[in-house]
């Protein structure tokens, strides 16, 4: 009954914010996050007690007001993605280009052939990167094809629902519990010089290594680290975030890294300290709501 409330939820809110003013949709999320704010708790204490660690120095005054932003920005992030539709591609393309950064590297690789790892953390609104990522590759005559993984939702109609949205945005989704299946599918789609964007600054699997981060401990995915070893590919963090008027991605040097398991975990770290440096600069963009660092996660 619960699955079926929220696969009916998402729905009521998807058909909602396409058929209202784009002015009254945002203004509805924005007043949902500023309740969720004021309540203190659920999503609220755990993005207070994540961006304590990222402005330590804050007043509670202070961090009251970037949970606040942070969770408007969640907000718009979900406002956005309900009314993004396949046919707004090229207009998403030339807004998100001015925000661009850092693609000399990105352009490089494609012009060798070369697979490219994006590692991202949960931040501004990555649908809107992943289309700007599929209509370059289509206007420099590659295969228009944004690989990423996804968890598989429940109920299955509300995964499917996702799935749906995705696939007409030009993005190839492979579900994480499919296991050597995806493992496979992103090998394919690196060594044939393609495009691949993994989520990176939490470790769902319990199969991750341990990094500091923000000067704590934490756990991050070594995934996007070893894709980029095995396939030779190009591995890039980068920050999707927001501007008031459009969207803002910066994308970071290249990070190096070999086949070997200790180079894997140096370059996850380097992964940590590029997020940590980025997500400095925009905190209120970085969505995270669940436990992250090792001393906030429950004892498996």
């Amino acid at each position: 009954m619960n699955e079926r409330l929220a696969d009916l939820q998402y729905a009521l809110a998807w058909r909602l914010a396409r058929s209202l003013p784009g002015g009254v949709t945002a203004r509805v999320f924005r007043l949902a996050a500023d309740l969720a704010a004021r309540s203190g708790g659920g999503p609220a204490a755990g993005l207070r007690r994540n961006l304590a660690r990222v402005v330590p120095a804050a007043t509670p005054a202070e961090l009251d007001g970037l949970v606040r932003a942070g969770l408007r920005s969640y907000a718009r992030y979900w406002c956005e993605m309900f009314r993004l539709r396949p046919g707004d591609a090229p207009a998403v393309h030339a807004l998100m280009d001015r925000g661009m950064s850092g693609t000399g590297p990105f352009f490089a690789a494609l012009e060798e052939g070369r697979g490219v790892v994006f590692a991202v953390p949960h931040s501004g609104n990555w649908d809107a990167a992943g289309v700007w990522v599929v209509e370059t590759l289509r206007g420099l005559g590659h295969e228009p094809v944004f690989t990423t993984v996804a968890q598989r939702l429940r109920p299955e109609s509300l995964y499917r629902r996702f799935l749906a949205y995705r696939e007409a945005l030009g993005f190839e989704v492979v579900a994480a519990e499919s296991g050597s299946e995806a493992h496979r599918a992103l090998t394919r789609r690196l060594r044939a010089g393609g495009v691949v964007c993994l989520v990176a600054d939490r470790d769902l699997t319990g199969t991750g290594t341990e990094v500091s981060f923000f000067g704590e401990p934490a756990r991050f995915p070594i995934g996007p680290a070893r894709l980029a070893a095995l396939t030779g590919a190009a591995l890039m963090p980068a920050y999707p975030h927001f501007a008031p008027d459009g969207w803002v991605v910066p994308i970071a040097a290249p990070v190096p890294v070999d086949r070997t398991p200790e180079s894997v975990a140096k370059a996850t770290q380097e992964i940590a300290d590029t997020f940590a440096c980025l997500i400095a600069r925009a905190p209120q963009d970085w969505h995270a709501l669940q436990p992250l660092w090792t001393a906030d996660l429950e004892p498996r």
